[in-house]
């Protein structure tokens, strides 16, 4: 059968292939690599490999838009497209007794989800937790325009009074990052649950993953992330750890782990090589390699120190697994092997001086860079061999760091706790390009995409473009 097509349809026919073209190159331009759509960006290794962010700025030079952001948190932004993605946890002004510690209840729970979620109310700095909260929070996502800072819609996903508090200074109710597809958008807030919106902000699905109790009312942090179809979250705590695994279009869990470990924060990494795909958890009794698909245990090794915090990087051949916490520890494990690797030749080298406590590495080309503990005292290895390009360089102008390296166009950013932000070249040596400084503190993780550097601070979420 012919199919004939008469000339006064040429003219829509023209114009549909026209509509094809152009949603087929806006699918294009919107590839992973081009976006920040999780925690550590889209390669989970701190680079962001399209993007070409300035170099100078302050607050009167370069900043495209600066936005208040209600509430408080430490979630990096998430970005995609037109669309940047904010997690926080807004105070309602609204309170409850506390209750008698022998009656054993919780302070009640509003809106979406169900019970229960830590989180804090502050003490005395570096001394423990604070009291037992008692005001509710609205824990909350705002998606902003990308070029004007504009609020295109925000979602409460819970309200309700957290369980826990969190050391005065040292975390927030709102830590834990999201990630996006491109499709949908998954929140998570630990103990408040996991919530999955379309990107113009329409609920889906949420599921409550239950309460966890962190060591000495720290607060939560750890990330989920995403391969293909399942969402991966690591809820390592002093009651019941576990790894779990979901659905990402349904939220239906589709296997769950117990795990004999104490409380981190380190987010799962993954790592698809030779056809073979892996999530590797560090934590302080063992770092363990799961396989996506079914949460079996492919390979396990100890070795890193008390309270995990940063999160593994890797390249073609290794994986890279630090903490500093009591100690200092990394280990470069080789890929490809399987069952107990204590002791055997897979660890290709280790170092253990100067390792980060807070913030995660950077794995950007060849090199690796991380912090000693929360200090602007930076290291740089060469990942073949495990030597030092250069080690312990204290970044004077850096006042604490809890914030993770980013490196982006051959340049590598640092983001202080006291509103500085160290540019250095890639090198082998340590060369400074600029020292910028803005009114705001920062322990949000930086996050780069095209022309645009995103700094969330603890009042501001800022865009900086080169002008």
């Amino acid at each position: 059968m012919r199919l004939r097509i008469q000339r006064q349809h040429w003219p829509f026919l023209r114009g549909l292939a026209g509509s094809l073209v152009f949603a087929a190159a806006a699918a294009a331009a919107s590839a992973p690599n081009e976006n920040w759509p999780q925690w550590r960006g889209p390669l989970q290794n701190g680079v962001a490999p399209e993007a070409n962010p300035p170099t100078a700025w302050s607050e009167t030079n370069n900043v495209k838009w600066k936005v208040k952001i209600s509430g408080s948190g430490s979630a990096t932004p998430i970005i995609w497209d037109n669309r940047v993605f904010i997690q926080t946890a807004v105070p309602t002004g609204k309170k409850v007794e506390p209750k008698p510690a022998e009656a054993g209840g919780e302070p009640p729970s509003q809106g979406p989800g169900g019970p229960g979620g830590p989180g804090g109310a502050k003490g005395k700095a570096g001394f423990g937790p604070g009291p037992k909260p008692t005001e509710f929070y609205q824990f909350t996502v705002v998606c902003l325009d990308r070029q004007t800072g504009k609020v295109l819609w925000q979602q409460v996903s819970r309200e309700e009074v957290p369980h826990e508090g969190y050391r005065q200074g040292e975390g927030s109710f709102a830590s834990a990052s999201g990630l996006t597809d491109g499709r949908h958008l998954y929140a998570y807030f630990g103990s408040r649950g996991l919530y999955c919106y379309d990107l113009d902000g329409k609920p889906l699905w949420n599921q409550d993953l239950g309460k966890m109790r962190m060591v000495m009312g720290f607060g939560e942090g750890s990330s989920p992330t995403l391969w293909h179809d399942t969402l991966i979250v690591n809820r390592d705590n002093e009651d019941d750890s576990l790894i779990i695994a979901l659905d990402k279009n349904t939220g239906k869990v589709l296997w769950k782990k117990p795990r004999e470990e104490h409380t981190s924060w380190s987010t799962p990494l993954i790592i698809e090589r030779d056809g073979k795909v892996q999530a590797v958890v560090t934590a302080t009794g063992k770092i363990r390699s799961y396989d996506p698909s079914s949460g079996e245990v492919l390979w396990e090794c100890p070795g890193l120190t008390r309270n995990v915090i940063p999160c593994p990087v890797a390249d073609a051949s290794t994986v890279y697994c630090m903490s500093g916490f009591q100690g200092n520890a990394l280990l470069a494990i080789r890929l490809g092997r399987t069952g107990d690797l204590t002791g055997s030749d897979a660890i290709a080298w280790n170092h253990n001086k100067n390792t980060p406590y807070v913030p995660s590495p950077l794995l950007y080309g060849d090199k690796l860079y991380f912090f000693a503990v929360n200090n602007g005292v930076l290291t740089c290895l060469d990942t073949k061999s495990g030597n030092p390009l250069f080690e312990a360089q204290k970044l004077e102008d850096l006042a604490g760091v809890y914030a993770s390296p980013l490196g982006a166009a051959g340049k590598i950013y640092l983001v202080g706790r006291n509103g500085v932000t160290v540019v250095l070249k890639q090198s082998d040596k340590l060369e400074i390009l600029a020292t910028n400084r803005l009114e705001e503190k920062f322990d949000a993780s930086p996050a780069a995409v095209g022309k645009d550097l995103f700094l969330r601070g603890h009042d501001y979420l800022y865009c900086i473009t080169e002008k």
